[in-house]
């Protein structure tokens, strides 16, 4: 379905007009609780999220007479659900999800925008990045995640600035395997390798100057591109091998936290297992293979707006007044693991040692490609790196990669 623009742009107006209304009530600040008609609002959230927004749900309830229904859903199925539910009238007002969902969302016409107001300003600028699509808000964000280096701390001292220096580290710790990241033997990981692409300059798509990403302008097969390539071979069957497509995500974290490998590319979500095996870690910055910084995708956990939502101006309310606040990031962080995408909850959490060490490489991450041209490149990209690691010719696999999705995009 093609986005319905008069829809969305009635919809920003509104939510627009009842913000500007909400500042300039004489005496009455734009987030202070303010009456309005009863109703319902449903949000659709996981386990997790349902118990850290349990207390804020019954705060508006008191102050708007508005009950928030959060109902708990699977997280891998909310995003098939809200696209099947939503044009039906049958979707909640709100839901979380991943903001590399905009794309899709927009297109299918499911999401309106959200006026954000003086509130977007102190929003962390790649989770702000991240949810804006075609020069529009789309979605308050809550969490940022990216991947990271997990460093055994008894069984290295640091992690160095190059590939090459690590893995020199961690063969002298005497382990079984130097370094490790799960893989998958047909499609690899393109979002785990993609800090070592971009340390050799290559990105995917280019980037307009907000952020956003420029669905015309297919940068993966440049020159840089082709570099990347013949490194990644390198580093695969017929070179180091220490690129291992044998090493599944669950078998590279349960080689980390045997003690098999000082070090794990990996994310937070890993963190509290090796806690709890003993393991001191540390998070350290992703070392450079191709010379250039490191830079791995930002991931930002979002709350969208349906397009269909009857409640449009109490969602927005509850978003902007209620959800962007320090005492409820800091309660979706607690949940999640995952640094606050508000900053000044998001500074307050750096005061933990891991999240800081996140926050430090996510300082140099870039939004994950939100555009629905990105469900065009998944599948070759991921299935040419993982030939290229059995071995396959690195230029002619990625020039053929980078022509098969130039004619999917056209």
């Amino acid at each position: 379905m093609k986005v319905n623009k008069k829809g969305a742009i009635a919809i920003a107006a509104l939510i627009a007009g009842s913000m500007l209304g909400l500042a300039g009530c004489a005496g009455q600040a734009a987030n202070e609780p303010k009456k309005t008609s009863a109703g319902t609002l449903t949000v659709w959230v996981d386990a997790d999220r349902a118990r850290a927004l349990k207390d804020v749900a019954a705060e508006f309830q008191k102050d708007k007479g508005i009950k928030v229904d959060l109902v708990v859903k699977d997280y891998g199925k909310i995003q098939q659900d809200f696209t099947a539910q939503v044009p039906t009238g049958k979707g909640p007002d709100l839901t979380i999800g991943g903001h590399d969902w905009t794309g899709g969302f927009v297109q299918d016409g499911i999401i309106a925008p959200i006026e954000l107001g003086d509130k977007a300003s102190q929003f962390e600028k790649v989770a702000l990045q991240a949810v804006t699509y075609d020069g529009k808000t789309y979605g308050l964000p809550y969490a940022i995640e990216n991947i990271a280096i997990l460093r055994n701390t008894k069984l290295v001292d640091s992690t160095p600035a190059t590939f090459d220096a690590m893995i020199a580290a961690g063969k002298k710790a005497g382990t079984k395997y130097p370094f490790v990241v799960g893989l998958d033997p047909q499609a690899a990981d393109p979002y785990h390798l993609y800090p070592f692409q971009t340390s050799f300059g290559n990105s995917v798509f280019a980037q307009n100057a907000d952020g956003s990403y420029d669905a015309s302008k297919l940068t993966i097969g440049d020159s840089a591109g082709d570099a990347f390539a013949a490194w990644l071979g390198s580093q695969g069957a017929k070179g180091t091998k220490v690129i291992n497509l044998n090493l599944s995500q669950d078998i590279a974290k349960e080689a980390f936290l045997a003690g098999d490998a000082p070090y794990l590319l990996t994310g937070p979500w890993n963190v509290a297992d090796a806690q709890a095996k003993g393991i001191d870690v540390s998070v350290d910055p992703i070392p450079s293979a191709g010379g250039k910084t490191a830079a791995p995708f930002a991931g930002v956990q979002t709350f969208f707006l349906s397009a269909k939502s009857k409640n449009a101006l109490s969602a927005t309310d509850f978003l902007v007044n209620y959800i962007a606040t320090d005492p409820v990031q800091t309660a979706l962080y607690k949940a999640g693991g995952r640094p606050p995408a508000l900053t000044t909850a998001y500074q307050a959490a750096q005061s933990d040692p891991i999240i800081a060490g996140f926050g430090k490489v996510g300082e140099n991450a870039v939004p994950m490609p939100s555009i629905p041209q990105m469900g065009s490149v998944w599948d070759d990209w991921g299935k040419t790196e993982a030939a290229i690691i059995k071995g396959a010719d690195p230029t002619s696999s990625w020039q053929k990669m980078t022509s098969n999705i130039e004619a999917k995009l056209k």
